[in-house]
């Protein structure tokens, strides 16, 4: 039978960990700064977002953010979803 809820915590940080890996890695293939990107998105701190990026104090993306940086990098929200699976074979 196929689990109806996240109960491994370790997966869902494995999530936040790849989605911020690849927000950081087309950050920087955009050649945009962190602090520039932070004034794109209408933030007020870019420790918040560098928080966000590096998974600090528990900190991650919301699917605001995750919008907002799509549309400031110009990038098709999808590729911050690369190298995630949701589709689990039943054991």
């Amino acid at each position: 039978m196929k689990k109806l809820s996240i109960s491994d915590e370790e997966e869902l940080r494995d999530f936040y960990k790849t989605v911020s890996e690849n927000v950081r890695a087309i950050r920087k293939q955009r050649n945009m700064p962190q602090l520039d990107l932070v004034l794109e998105m209408g933030l007020r701190s870019i420790s918040f977002y560098s928080k966000c990026e590096n998974l600090k104090d528990n900190h991650h993306f919301n699917l605001e953010h995750i919008y907002k940086i799509a549309v400031a990098l110009n990038v098709d929200i999808l590729e911050f979803f690369n190298g995630i699976s949701t589709i689990k074979e039943d054991p």
